[in-house]
């Protein structure tokens, strides 16, 4: 874990459990996201120590704790810039959001962990970040609110959590994910789009992303179905949730609670907005129903 590996040229990544971009240009080191807390963020210094080199900046592809938690670390260390694109700029720069966002409500102590809530970082706009020729920002939103993909001069591109790999998808059951239209165009997006190599934080390096794109579609579309079968019946997002956990084998959690119901939720915007359930209320109550 926390090795050090090439891709193409002078394009690497870290080997850990979201997988940190590096490009060199000369001694000058641009990251893609920090890993997920301050160790992580000793790890890379390590990393850029040993090799001599110098860490211009951290572009983070989006705010979640995995990919900013090094940020603050290395900022204090070596001085740093970062970059985000909009609203993950802001969220990095006030980390109590996530949290926040997450239970739509102020956070209660249970979700003020790492995985959760990141330390803050100075974070400028990608739209300022003075980056080599050859490097492209490519927006891919859905799983967050502006994610972002980093193609560097290599041809290499960094398609951050846009994709999980198959045993990801079945250990998580139903992963997160924010606005399930824009997703499914970021998929269909990078099912056309053209590099030499993608390099998902969550699976393995690919020459193609036919095979991920298909098996995450396939898994959006399941779960939509899963939601309108158990609607069938007029249900209380409460009593679906449950039935969800049970379905995918889940273990309830405050965690587990605000990142699921966040998905489900999205999932039920997104059915709704497609005219394919409804919503009502009764006795002071919302329910949900398959049209």
């Amino acid at each position: 874990m926390y090795e050090l590996c090439n891709v193409k040229n002078n394009t690497y990544y870290i080997n850990c459990p979201a997988k940190i971009g590096l490009y060199v240009d000369g001694t000058d080191v641009y990251l893609i996201d920090s890993g997920n807390d301050k160790d992580a963020g000793k790890k890379v210094k390590r990393i850029l120590d040993e090799n001599g080199w110098t860490l211009k900046c951290i572009i983070n592809t989006h705010s979640h704790a995995d990919h900013i938690g090094g940020n603050k670390y290395l900022q204090q260390q070596t001085g740093c810039d970062i970059y985000a694109k909009g609203i993950e700029k802001s969220f990095t720069l006030f980390p109590i959001l996530e949290p926040a966002f997450l239970g739509g409500s102020y956070p209660s102590k249970d979700l003020l962990h790492k995985f959760l809530y990141a330390q803050e970082s100075c974070c400028k706009s990608i739209e300022d970040c003075c980056l080599p020729k050859g490097f492209e920002i490519v927006e891919l939103p859905g799983h967050s609110f502006e994610m972002i993909g980093v193609k560097t001069p290599d041809g290499v591109l960094f398609v951050a959590d846009s994709v999980s790999s198959p045993s990801t998808i079945d250990k998580y059951g139903i992963s997160f994910l924010y606005d399930v239209k824009k997703y499914l165009e970021t998929l269909d997006f990078l099912g056309n789009y053209s590099a030499d190599y993608f390099v998902p934080s969550h699976a393995e390096i690919v020459c193609n992303m036919d095979e991920l794109v298909n098996i995450n579609r396939d898994k959006v579309f399941e779960i939509s179905n899963v939601i309108k079968t158990h609607l069938r019946e007029e249900k209380t997002f409460e009593d679906l949730l449950s039935q969800l956990f049970d379905k995918y084998n889940l273990i309830m959690t405050n965690e587990q609670y605000v990142l699921i119901g966040s998905t489900v939720k999205s999932y039920l915007s997104y059915l709704k907005d497609e005219g394919e359930i409804e919503s009502f209320f009764l006795n002071n109550r919302m329910y949900w129903k398959t049209v």
